[in-house]
């Protein structure tokens, strides 16, 4: 929730805004009950959706108030009001020692006196069994009249119940389990680093660090770049040398003992350090010796973590080959929240800044596809507010905005939120590139060439023009150079993505060059080579001219793929990389029947890439899309007889059975423009188009009067139209703001299921088929994919992320819903193009769905790779 001056959160009235971090927003506030000032911490609602987190939070709160300590500054309560999670704290006047650091280094003298401060604080809170986790310049103030206050024990992690605190702490291995890794980088532990667990001397190094940088200005293990900063950190020595040369002999003690990488050789206790600072006033200084100057490597050649460069990641690998730190190459995963799951996969669904400070990806939390922006220097990703639907998102060259596809359009969005900017029409979005001279190159649908418009809007203008002759039906996943005179993309002609070819256009005239036969999704290389993916590798050649592939470098295996040529692989311009790990082409999966306890049992049906499967009324057949490479087909396979037949040969796509089986509609772009088609299956009759060619319209379901409900898409989003019995012009159903599909005609036709975002996020509601104004929902913690079970109709099936969800539904005068269910919670393909991605059988106890190998499907994590390419 934004706030803003003279608004209200429960009894706080709010008085402006302090600043805003990874967990929420901070503002100065008065309690008018207590009538004084206090600083209120907003907790993210995507965050207080995690039910752990907040109890995590709610014991940290009490722990911290606990502690008083006039160093520490004091935590009030943890509140809830309005449906929003509040921490309450003391208002503490004053700079940053960050902020105090921005102008030089501290004299000697106030040095050692502000560091005694933090030593008092933080061995007060040590005593209790608590450790800060993330100390650093930033969250410690130097209130007007001297005091140090130590802020944001957030992350703090309680290790011993001392007998006489009342509250006692409980430790949580969801909260703080080996492996994590918290703080930010200049200031980690080697052993944070390594994602060890961690205990009071974590605190002790980054007092260390602290006090090194008020002595000389500059961060003990600062460097340019994220990488860099922490293989410093694992690798070298702190530099003594810019010590200031009065420094009393007893702080360079506490320096030297406190940043030693090995944790039996540091200071034991910060009140030793303290007992030090207090005795430096009474000796004499010395000079501070040159370091020695050593080479190291890293030791390991593997060390795994998990957390975040400053949250939650995984380091996976070092690269033990660099020769110093300056070059070390850097690997780490950032998982996703237990409720995200990656989405979008058939698009490419990551981004890495241009800088390598912020990934973006692709992720539905409750049924809801969004744009969720990970800052690499804070503990969680935020969600972009007006993403919904999203694909594809790509950076601009600043950074400071991504642009994806949604709803039709082609959009924007600044990094720090904001309002979504529509750019061009776009009625897909097959990649896009943002050029330096702020114009986007991009692919508006699956059959188009480039395009070419300003990312401030306005009139797009065509860039390629496919060659039918050779037979290219699509231009996509452009890259522009780093001088915006060319663009990279693969050019889909015939076979699979991995025959495809990548070319290069000029901007200027049009011309194109052939640069490798054999790829796709092409990215330029600051070294002048050309990266691209084959069959879930990454391979680099020289851009001179066309290059097979078996003359390519390989760079790294195991990258995710779509059998639609979309490789989840990002790269900056500073060559980082960010990808999703895979085993090559995602997508050739099994038919398989689930039981209602999420049993699976698989039929006899070869691996293709199956898309919304659909049973026949009477069970015996099932209509499906298999994706072929470069254009779907429907296909059809006999149940009995365990065959698999091919139905259309010049492209289709989502089948639906009408209600006495003889019939199948579908989508197809065999005319050019996308149309939809209903064929008779026992004649030879040629297919019958219902309504114009021209919009994007895909049958649902089929009424038993042989009414057809399609999602339409347009510019606007996405409706749900009627295509009548002998009508060819469609009929607006449920065409609103917001978005609707997957619409489903109960058995007797009387009742419309469908999905609708209107809320804020997408959710299954129920109408009358005769009248759309009168919605009822049905599911209350998102939902999608709405079946119902045949026969009587008095159940409804959807799902909601994993988990397979059932409601009763009660027919009368009055449809009466009951309380959603979970039946079980397992993975398995969604569905495509607002269309369930599984059916029902004729009894209701079995699901027809779509399964994937384990290691087929896509990861849990997004994989970064600081210094990919140098």
């Amino acid at each position: 929730m934004a706030l803003g001056p003279g608004m209200r959160a429960g009894h706080y009235e709010v008085l402006d805004l302090l600043g805003e971090g990874g967990m929420g927003a901070v503002y100065r506030a008065r309690d008018t009950r207590l009538m004084r000032e206090v600083a209120i911490k907003v907790i993210r609602r995507d965050l207080t959706a995690d039910r752990e987190l907040i109890s995590r939070f709610g014991k940290e709160a009490r722990l911290l108030a606990a502690l008083s300590h006039p160093n520490i500054a004091t935590i009030h309560g943890f509140e809830e009001a309005e449906g929003e999670r509040l921490l309450v704290m003391e208002l503490v006047p004053g700079a940053t020692l960050a902020e105090r650091l921005s102008t030089g280094p501290v004299p000697v003298d106030e040095a050692i006196a502000i560091a005694l401060q933090i030593a008092g604080a933080i061995e007060m809170a040590h005593g209790r069994g608590i450790i800060h986790r993330d100390l650093k310049p930033a969250n410690i103030k130097l209130t007007p009249d001297g005091i140090v206050k130590v802020l944001d024990f957030g992350l703090a992690k309680a290790l011993v119940a001392p007998a006489a605190l009342s509250l006692s702490p409980t430790v949580t291995s969801g909260g703080t389990r080996e492996g994590m890794l918290l703080g930010t980088a200049a200031y980690m532990s080697p052993e944070q680093a390594r994602g060890k667990d961690v205990d009071e001397q974590t605190d002790i190094w980054a007092f260390g660090c602290v006090l090194h940088e008020m002595l000389t200005g500059q961060p003990a293990f600062g460097a340019a770049t994220l990488s860099d900063t922490i293989a410093a950190t694992l690798t070298r020595e702190p530099d003594f040398s810019r010590l200031p040369h009065d420094v009393p002999g007893a702080v360079l003690r506490v320096l030297r003992r406190s940043l030693v990488k090995e944790t039996r050789h540091r200071l034991r206790d910060i009140g030793d350090a303290r007992i030090e600072l207090e005795e430096a006033g009474l000796g004499d200084a010395v000079p501070v010796p040159s370091p020695a100057r050593r080479q190291s490597n890293l030791r390991s050649a593997a060390v795994f973590l998990a957390g975040a460069l400053a949250g939650a990641a995984t380091l996976w690998l070092v690269d033990p080959r660099a020769a110093a730190p300056s070059v070390q190459t850097v690997r780490f995963a950032l998982p996703l929240e237990a409720t995200e799951r990656l989405a979008g996969l058939d698009f490419p669904a990551i981004a890495i800044s241009p800088n390598d400070s912020h990934v973006a990806y692709v992720a539905t939390v409750g049924g809801d596809q969004q744009v969720f922006l990970r800052d690499l220097s804070q503990a969680a990703a935020v969600v972009l507010p007006g993403t919904a639907g999203a694909i594809s998102p790509f950076f601009s060259p600043d950074g400071r905005w991504i642009a994806f596809f949604a709803e039709g359009k082609l959009k924007k969005v600044p990094v720090g939120g904001g309002p979504v900017q529509d750019i061009a029409n776009a009625a897909i979005g097959f990649g896009g590139s943002w050029g330096a001279d702020n114009t986007i190159v991009f692919a508006p649908d699956n059959g188009s060439a480039l395009w070419r418009v300003s990312a401030d809007g306005g009139e797009a203008r065509p860039l390629t023009t496919l060659d039918k002759a050779r037979g290219e039906f699509s231009h996509r996943w452009p890259d522009l150079a780093p001088d915006g005179k060319s663009a990279l993309f693969t050019v889909g002609t015939k076979g699979t993505w991995d025959d495809a070819e990548i070319v290069a256009v000029s901007i200027a005239d049009g011309k194109r060059r052939t640069i490798v036969q054999g790829g796709s999704n092409p990215h330029y290389l600051s070294d002048g080579r050309v990266l691209f993916v084959r069959a879930g590798s990454l391979y680099a050649v020289p851009s001179g001219g066309a290059q097979a592939t078996e003359n390519a470098s390989l760079l790294l295996e195991g990258v995710a793929e779509s059998l639609d040529g979309a490789a989840q692989a990002a790269l900056s311009r500073t060559g980082s990389l960010a990808f999703v790990p895979g085993s090559g082409e995602a997508g050739a999966h099994a038919l398989v029947w689930v039981d209602r306890h999420g049993q699976v049992q698989p039929l006899a049906a070869p691996r293709r890439t199956y898309e919304s499967p659909r049973l026949s009324p009477d069970g015996r057949t099932i209509a499906v899309t298999i994706g072929t490479g470069d254009r779907d087909e429907v296909w059809t396979y006999d149940v009995a007889r365990a065959s698999l037949k091919q139905l259309t040969f010049n492209g289709g796509s989502a089948p639906a059975w009408t209600a006495d089986g003889a019939r199948l509609a579908f989508s197809s772009r065999r005319e050019g423009l996308p149309a939809l088609f209903v064929r008779k299956l026992d004649t030879s009759a040629s297919d019958e188009r219902r309504g114009r060619a021209g919009r994007a319209r895909v049958p649902l379901s089929i009424a038993p009067d042989g009414t057809i409900a399609c999602v339409e898409y347009d510019t606007a989003g996405r409706d749900v139209v009627l295509l009548k019995e002998g009508d060819a012009t469609p009929h607006p159903f449920l065409a609103s703001p917001a978005n609707e599909s997957a619409a489903a005609f109960s058995p007797d036709g009387r009742w419309l299921a469908f999905v609708s975002d209107r809320s804020g996020r997408n959710e299954v509601y129920i109408t009358p088929a005769s009248d759309p104004a009168r919605p009822m929902q049905v599911s209350n913690d998102g939902g999608t994919e709405p079946v119902w079970r045949r026969g009587d109709g008095q159940e409804l099936f959807f799902r909601s992320d994993d988990r397979m969800l059932s409601a009763a539904i009660h027919p009368g005068s009055r449809l009466a819903i009951g309380k959603p269910a979970v039946l079980f919670d397992a993975a398995f393909e969604p569905g495509v193009a607002g269309r369930p991605g599984y059916d029902v059988s004729a009894d209701g106890a079995r699901f027809l769905m779509v399964h994937g190998d384990e290691q087929e499907r896509p990861a849990r994590e997004v994989r970064v790779i600081l210094g990919f390419v140098r």
